[in-house]
């Protein structure tokens, strides 16, 4: 490892990346340190010597990191998500942030609209019951998507990509975002949140996690739906109480639900009623569970890193390096 001073934009790779990035970098003339193995704790230590600090998932991005760290120009996260980077600290010391939305939106688009019609067609159960010999067609009975109302909240890359896929259903897309947003799509319609919980069977979520949107969806969220619905998240699962999920599982107001985000997801460190919790979604028939990987493809890996690259080559572009 280099930790000596030098007039080259240096980057810090401190997650495991698609092979493609570092002969991007190198290409660019961009020194870079790949260290995928690296403690998180020793990160500290050399990010002084650095201009740009690339993460994953590995490392909480704090003041103390930041403030220690006198030379950092960039900070590059390898995804869409920005949780792991405490509000306000890049900004307060006018450091440039780099994320990858554009990157993996596609695949966010196309495994949302594969849990929906997972729920929809019970695909889950059909092909367990096939592989135990039962051949169930009645009861495997599903119901399609043109005719119904979907409901989006979050409406920037991950839920327009969404939106795009229901394109060919036939049926009516309503889009809520906080901010002010550009809709590309002529058969979807902006509305408020109210109009959302009055109209719509589906609800697909597709905001990021953040204090003000921790537990977003709540008892009282859910009490407003006139019409039972179905929950997709494949956001972050910060946004859903659980607790409120059972219940309104329970009482029949949600009719299933698809998650590829839980508010716990190191299984291992579930307190008792996150444990009770898990265990009824596990048991329900109408509940879909993956493991994060709406975002997670072979052709996202790399694409992240193509977006990234070419932010970076604005960025470098633009102050003369």
């Amino acid at each position: 490892m280099l930790t000596s001073s030098s007039n080259r934009f240096r980057c810090l790779i401190i997650d495991l990346m698609h092979e493609s990035l570092l002969p991007m970098l190198e290409n660019m003339a961009v020194e870079v340190t790949y260290v995928p193995h690296i403690k998180k704790d020793q990160v500290a230590e050399l990010l002084p010597f650095y201009d740009m600090l690339m993460v994953r998932s590995k490392l909480r991005v704090t003041e103390e990191l930041v403030a220690s760290s006198p030379r950092l120009k960039v900070v590059a996260r390898a995804g869409a998500g920005l949780d792991n980077i405490d509000d306000g600290v890049l900004e307060k010391h006018n450091i440039i942030l780099l994320n990858a939305p554009e990157g993996n939106r596609d695949a966010v688009g196309e495994h949302t609209l594969g849990l929906l019609l997972t729920l929809f067609r019970k695909i889950n159960s059909g092909d367990a019951q096939v592989r135990k010999g039962l051949w169930l067609r009645e009861e495997n009975r599903g119901e399609e998507i043109g005719g119904k109302t979907i409901g989006l909240i979050g409406y920037g890359n991950m839920g327009q990509a969404f939106a795009k896929r229901l394109a060919g259903f036939d049926c009516e897309v309503l889009a809520y975002d906080q901010q002010k947003v550009n809709n590309p799509f002529s058969y979807v319609n902006l509305c408020v949140l109210e109009e959302i919980q009055e109209r719509a069977d589906v609800l697909s979520l597709h905001i990021p996690y953040t204090q003000e949107n921790r537990y977003f969806v709540n008892e009282a969220f859910i009490e407003k739906f006139q019409n039972p619905f179905w929950l997709l998240n494949t956001a972050r699962g910060e946004v859903v109480d659980h607790a409120t999920l059972v219940k309104g599982l329970k009482h029949g107001k949600v009719l299933g639900a698809a998650l590829d985000v839980l508010e716990n997801e190191k299984l291992s460190t579930l307190t008792p009623d996150q444990q009770k919790h898990l265990e009824y979604l596990f048991e329900h028939p109408r509940v879909v569970l993956t493991p994060h990987i709406a975002g997670w493809t072979h052709e996202s890996y790399q694409r992240i890193n193509e977006v990234l690259v070419k932010k970076l080559t604005t960025y470098l572009q633009t102050h003369g390096h």
